[in-house]
């Protein structure tokens, strides 16, 4: 076929001077398009002789495929000089420091958790959780708590709704962590020694209570276990939280779910208004403890006969206040962000030992 070399000639000279990306475009349909120089000359291959196609099929298809690569090189070469040009005009200067950014805190209950959570570790309890909503039966029949106690009252629990003629036992927001002992036993037997924190739910609210806050419960089960043991457990670790040695005092009290009951003091000094614990002759109730009673036992599929031990329970957020210098509980829940920072805690912070309030 005649004029090959012209045609070729002439279609990359235009490749060649293209100045952008359209004008490319342009080019390409032009040539190779559904009516472009090329396509139409690929066309008359139909009209020819068979030698003819012979000849002219492959120099047809050899120009055809000189043309793209060359239209694909001319948009390669495009495209990197538009690249520099914008890199002349936009630059970077790596040495700048970053951009502030605001940082997050850990929040003081979060931080008392793993701190409570660290020392009776060192102590060989392990972690149990359980669920926030339980059965009546968790929370209060299997810890001994009778139908008539206080605590079952509207005005203390929150109920959870049961369809109209459903006559079950109403499900609770749990009123302490207690139940996980029960769920523990049942799935693990005696021996055992684990604490429950998490948060637990009471119709209260002023300045020491809100309707949700947190606790951990302590559970100790073996052949031997006295109230001695309790003893020495509370007061290593109170030393090891308050970073100070804390003495306790035990006072007789009651709880369904011990048999003795007693209210746990920790020493400390009021002066100015202000508490510190670890010195003085004064004391500040922090808990109830006593050693488990035989029915909350029974109930977790634990023979008495065999197995003793002690259980205790404290707020968590009542020693954070304690210890961190905290005045009202219910700012713990108030997402304020100055108070968030002012008593939030750093990721890498170690915190200070803060006995005073």
């Amino acid at each position: 076929m005649d004029g090959l070399d012209d045609l070729r000639g002439g279609w990359l000279q235009r490749i060649a001077g293209a100045s952008d990306e359209a004008a490319l475009e342009e080019i390409r349909v032009a040539a190779l398009g559904k009516k472009g120089e090329i396509s139409l000359k690929m066309r008359e291959l139909g009209k020819m002789s068979p030698e003819e196609r012979q000849e002219a099929g492959p120099a047809l298809n050899a120009l055809k495929d000189e043309v793209n690569a060359a239209l694909a090189a001319r948009k390669a070469a495009l495209g990197d000089a538009a690249l520099e040009e914008r890199l002349k005009g936009e630059w970077l200067d790596v040495t700048l420091p970053a951009r502030y950014r605001r940082v997050g805190t850990i929040h003081p209950v979060s931080q008392v958790t793993e701190e409570v959570t660290a020392i009776f570790a060192d102590m060989g309890f392990a972690v149990a959780e359980g669920p926030q909503i339980d059965s009546d039966w968790y929370n209060f029949d299997a810890l001994n708590i009778p139908g008539h106690h206080p605590a079952r009252a509207e005005m203390d629990t929150f109920y959870m709704a049961r369809a109209e003629g459903d006559n079950r036992p109403p499900h609770v927001l749990r009123t302490h962590t207690s139940p996980v002992q029960i769920r523990y036993m049942e799935a693990n037997g005696a021996p055992c020694r684990i604490i429950a924190p998490g948060r637990v739910y009471r119709a209260d609210y002023d300045q020491t209570h809100t309707p949700m806050f947190h606790q951990v419960e302590g559970l100790a089960i073996d052949r031997d276990i006295s109230m001695a043991n309790l003893k020495w457990t509370l007061e290593e670790f109170f030393s090891a939280f308050f970073g100070t040695k804390v003495k306790t005092r035990f006072r007789a009290s009651h709880f369904p779910f011990t048999e003795p009951s007693a209210e746990v003091d920790i020493q400390c000094s009021w002066e100015g208004g202000t508490v510190t614990v670890g010195e003085g002759n004064d004391w500040l109730e922090v808990l109830g403890s006593g050693m488990v009673h035989p029915k909350v036992l029974q109930a977790g599929g634990v023979d008495p006969a065999e197995w003793q031990g002690f259980a205790f329970g404290m707020g968590i957020d009542r020693i954070a206040m304690l210890k961190y210098g905290i005045p009202d509980l219910r700012a713990f829940f108030d997402s304020d962000l100055r108070w968030l920072r002012h008593y939030g805690f750093s990721a890498l912070q170690v915190p200070a030992v803060h006995a005073g309030l």
